[in-house]
């Protein structure tokens, strides 16, 4: 076994939370390491419906305060990162015999309100028999309402704040899973193994934070003396992706006859992602999978409103991930807070332990503050909160503008296809520069797999991003593997071996 490592704060989990948490204490002058059993977002956090949004139907739930803090994030998060997260259009249509036109008007009005909202437009009725809507939905549905929140890419964010945790001086060790944690005297030593080698490496610390996601109550299980009044319940949530439905930019907010909705959003140009679904699950969170029975429900709601019609067959891809929802005992899973809480056990003879129950991708920053702000008084660091004005990496863009960053791209790296600029941009914003590094011909970025991947973005993603395998680069670097033929993928992989 190594040498042990010592550290003022332990972070279990390479989630959104966990790694937000470690970005926190890092910026705060904190010693931080950050294990993960798998790859970064590789659970839950690059599941979601990739949205940065304050929560429409919570209002349902009267959950006001969840919302409203969900709404203010979501203006500071678009502020923070403008290449990976980015307004969208949702339109709610109104279908007789489900919600009134009432009800989503007052519903709308809040949630244009509660938020202290500055960049987004406000919502307004439309027509949906007129451009640019018309041609999509069946022609009875007439009339609906547009709002305004934010598209994100998920497992980039994750990404991002752990990139921005190690150049503040975190460890962030993926294929790491913890064993084990015992208090000696006023730190923990807690047992982790290398998945690649099998070796057991003890990290001492003087705090833990238990952002295990899924698996926060199984961390908790090999802490020895440790109770917590909160629990878990594991709701998983599936999502397919189609051949694109209709034309446009614009997401749809599609209401059921069961009180459930799902969403239909424009997904790599091409494709359009459906989801998601809301059902208590059993079982261990790594094996979770979507079933038949929710590909057909997830069909057959996109089929009760567009004219383009899909079957199970026509799903190009799917994925399922579990959210350890904050039990609040309800009997419908879709009715669960997506509210938090955070439990700290301090105190006697044992350090700081402070484990997160739920939580939403929307609130990780304020969640990761609230953290601190327990944690700081054990722990020392820097006091004053930072991270609401702190732009991700890649996110400094001036001023603040996409588009015109984007023409820069072009302009500057003219070899580029139009496409390939696009995604490059979006993707890795500022850092850009790090991907393409000093060429100047399409050729000087070394092999190409397929899609626009090159090994210059490869061995990017290998050497700053903690990639490793082509599932890392493909599904949650990017979204590439949608794109790419089955040879592709294996030429990549073989060059990822020979790499290694």
């Amino acid at each position: 076994m190594r040498a042990p490592q010592v550290f003022d704060l332990l972070v279990i989990g390479g989630g959104i939370n966990g790694v937000g948490i470690a970005r926190d204490a890092s910026g705060r002058g904190l010693k931080v390491a950050l294990v993960e059993r798998s790859d970064l977002a590789s659970a839950t956090s690059s599941a979601s419906t990739k949205l940065i949004h304050g929560g429409l139907r919570y209002l349902e739930h009267f959950e006001f305060r969840l919302v409203r803090e969900s709404l203010i994030e979501r203006e500071r998060l678009l502020a923070l990162a403008p290449h990976i997260i980015f307004p969208m259009q949702f339109v709610l249509p109104h279908v007789a015999g489900l919600r009134p036109r009432w009800q989503m008007r007052i519903g709308l009005f809040l949630y244009d309100h509660l938020g202290g909202r500055k960049r987004l437009p406000t919502s307004r009725s439309v027509a949906l028999d007129r451009e640019p809507y018309c041609g999509a939905l069946r022609e009875d549905i007439k009339h609906g309402f547009a709002y305004s929140d934010c598209w994100v890419d998920d497992a980039r964010l994750v990404v991002l704040n752990a990139i921005d945790a190690a150049e503040r001086g975190a460890t962030i060790k993926t294929r790491m899973r913890f064993l084990s944690a015992h208090p000696q005297a006023d730190r923990w030593e807690a047992i982790c193994q290398d998945e690649n080698t099998q070796e057991r490496i003890s990290f001492f610390a003087r705090a833990i934070v238990n952002a295990a996601g899924p698996w926060v109550e199984e961390v908790l299980d090999d802490v020895p003396n440790v109770n917590i009044e909160a629990k878990i319940r594991l709701v998983k949530g599936s999502h397919i992706i189609v051949p694109k439905l209709y034309e446009g930019e614009h997401a749809f907010l599609l209401q059921n006859p069961d009180g459930r909705v799902v969403f239909a959003i424009p997904y790599e140009r091409n494709f359009t992602l459906v989801g998601t679904t809301d059902i208590t699950y059993e079982g261990d969170p790594a094996n979770v999978s979507i079933t038949d029975s929710e590909t057909v429900y997830l069909c057959e709601t996109v089929n009760r409103y567009f004219l383009t019609k899909t079957t199970p067959a026509q799903v190009q891809w799917s994925y399922a991930g579990v959210r350890p929802l904050l039990d609040d005992e309800h009997v419908d899973a879709s009715k669960v807070t997506r509210d938090y809480r955070l439990e700290l056990v301090a105190g006697g003879n044992q350090p700081p332990l402070l484990s997160v129950f739920g939580g939403k991708i929307t609130t990780y920053r304020g969640l990761s503050n609230t953290a601190m702000e327990k944690l700081v008084p054990l722990l020392g660091g820097r006091p004053e909160q930072w991270t609401a004005d702190a732009t991700l990496p890649g996110g400094d863009i001036a001023p603040a503008s996409f588009e015109n960053f984007l023409r820069q791209v072009e302009s500057r790296w003219s070899f580029l296809p139009k496409p390939m600029a696009h995604r490059l941009a979006r993707a890795y914003g500022t850092r850009i520069e790090h991907v393409i590094d000093n060429a100047r011909e399409l050729q000087q970025m070394g092999e190409h797999f397929g899609a626009g991947l090159t090994e210059a973005e490869v061995s990017y993603l290998r050497s700053r991003e903690w990639a490793i395998t082509a599932e890392d680069i493909l599904w949650r670097r990017t979204k590439l593997g949608l794109h790419m033929s089955d040879a592709e993928i294996a030429r990549l992989s073989d060059f990822l071996v020979r790499a290694i």
